[in-house]
């Protein structure tokens, strides 16, 4: 027996659930549930059991399987919507306020109608919100957004020459950091490891945990190991590949080999006559860039 459906009300948004009662709702239907913005239209992505969900309040119902005539009136909401969003832009421009408009939705039940915008600071609307509600008739809301939710609502073509991911499957953001791009080994110039959102690229948490996994393995740069009773110094690193670069000091001859991990012992002792040089990359960002790109 299915205990909850979740539903996502916009492509690549959050899925919320919902307790199906008696619509018999499965996934792929369309369907009007309650929210606590009024009724919506949505459509059933996931069957869940309740034991696999840690619920912290109460499940609102599915009221019905979307009717033709549902349907109908959600695509009149969106063509609504996106009237409302060219007036919209033109009463800001009435008020000289420095904010960007996104986009718009309308509430199923025309009891709300959303403006979604981005802005560097604090935007005083009270009289734009006066106008709309003159126009439109009913309660207006206006949401700041940031950047990355920006990115995810107009899309885009990644570095990759793909869809964005946040605008073609991700349903939330999770944090990324500049550590992140640091174990990776890649180079922390801006411009290459950022989005089209101006922040650190989504794609550089997927491949992190298995960078982790061979990093605790990995020795660091300068550090001793010994290789059948040889000692040498680990002078660079290859994570992908699993090798390590050694060098070897013999008298004055100076002589470098590659070995996988498994084959070396570590001493976990440095070689403090080894003068670990900056990475490039390192040099190539600011602490004021650093901070920038990892504002969420």
């Amino acid at each position: 027996m299915i205990d909850v459906v979740g539903v996502r009300f916009k492509k690549t948004g959050k899925i919320y659930y919902f307790d199906p009662k008696e619509s018999g709702a499965k996934v792929n239907d369309d369907v009007i549930v309650e929210t606590i913005r009024g009724l919506e239209f949505g459509t059933v992505v996931i069957e869940k059991s309740l034991d696999d969900l840690d619920l912290n309040s109460e499940l609102k119902p599915v009221i019905r399987i979307a009717t033709i005539e549902d349907q109908t009136t959600n695509i009149d909401n969106r063509n609504k919507a996106k009237e409302a969003l060219i007036i919209c832009d033109q009463k800001v421009a009435e008020h000289n306020l420095n904010m960007k408009l996104i986009n718009s939705e309308y509430t199923f039940d025309n009891s709300k109608l959303l403006f979604y915008f981005t802005a560097e600071g604090r935007i005083d609307f009270r009289e734009l919100v006066r106008d709309l509600a003159s126009i439109f008739k009913t309660r207006i809301e206006l949401r700041q957004i940031g950047v990355r939710d920006e990115a995810k609502t107009i899309g885009g073509l990644g570095c990759c020459g793909r869809a964005t991911c946040c605008s073609s499957f991700l349903s939330e953001f999770t944090p990324v950091s500049i550590k992140m791009a640091k174990d990776q080994g890649l180079s922390l110039n801006p411009t290459k490891i950022s989005g089209i959102c101006g922040r650190l690229m989504c794609c550089l948490k997927y491949e992190q945990e298995g960078y982790e996994c061979i990093l605790k393995k990995m020795p660091r740069v300068g550090e001793i190991v010994d290789i059948e009773g040889k000692k040498g110094t680990v002078v660079d690193s290859y994570t992908i590949q699993e090798l390590v670069k050694i060098k070897f000091t013999n008298k004055d001859e100076v002589s470098y080999e590659f070995y996988e991990i498994d084959e070396i012992k570590r001493t976990r002792k440095i070689d403090e006559s080894y003068e670990v040089t900056r990475s490039h990359y390192e040099e190539e960002i600011r602490p004021e860039e650093l901070k920038e790109l990892e504002r969420e």
